[in-house]
């Protein structure tokens, strides 16, 4: 995926922000702030409610990020150099430089993502029954819910997500 700003660079890896995450950033944002926090806790002013919106969007995207990067991390560990990460409109995508050379590597490349937003999502959902703070809680519940189902939704058997990359190790294997 070509395009994007460069943001840093994590274990070597570097990370851009493609143009069209900005939109999908902005969206998810005003959605928490304007739908999602007044309508669950109708106590909290506008400001209070856009402030953890966009502190929401942002822990949601380093979730997004944390999930490509342990695709990279695997990825590199096996072998396979991956030079850089893009967030964009639809998530994130990985640049590998070549395809994995056996159905072990592709499952289990393949299959930490899902499981980082999974256990992320798990680790939010823990926050949220812990926390006595309300915006603590408001948003470990929202980022809660989005990971499990983010990665759950990944798992599908189907491409381009990485349940079809699963799927085909399978196959393959």
């Amino acid at each position: 995926m070509r395009g994007g700003i460069p943001i840093g660079k994590i274990f070597g890896i570097s990370i851009r922000l493609h143009y069209s995450w900005f939109f999908i950033f902005a969206l998810v944002t005003w959605a928490l702030a304007a739908n999602y926090f007044p309508i669950t806790y109708p106590s909290w002013s506008t400001a209070q409610a856009v402030t953890v919106g966009l502190i929401t969007s942002l822990l949601f995207f380093a979730s997004v990020l944390a999930h490509e990067l342990l695709h990279s991390i695997v990825a590199n560990r096996e072998g396979i150099p991956v030079h850089n990460i893009t967030l964009f409109i639809f998530g994130g995508v990985s640049e590998m430089t070549q395809e994995p050379d056996s159905a072990k590597h592709e499952f289990w490349m393949a299959l930490v993502g899902p499981l980082t937003s999974i256990v992320l999502g798990l680790i939010f959902y823990g926050i949220e029954l812990t926390s006595t703070n309300p915006f603590v809680a408001g948003v470990s519940y929202w980022l809660a819910l989005i990971n499990i189902s983010l990665g759950l939704f990944n798992l599908i058997p189907g491409f381009p997500l990485d349940g079809g990359r699963v799927f085909r190790s399978i196959v393959w294997w």
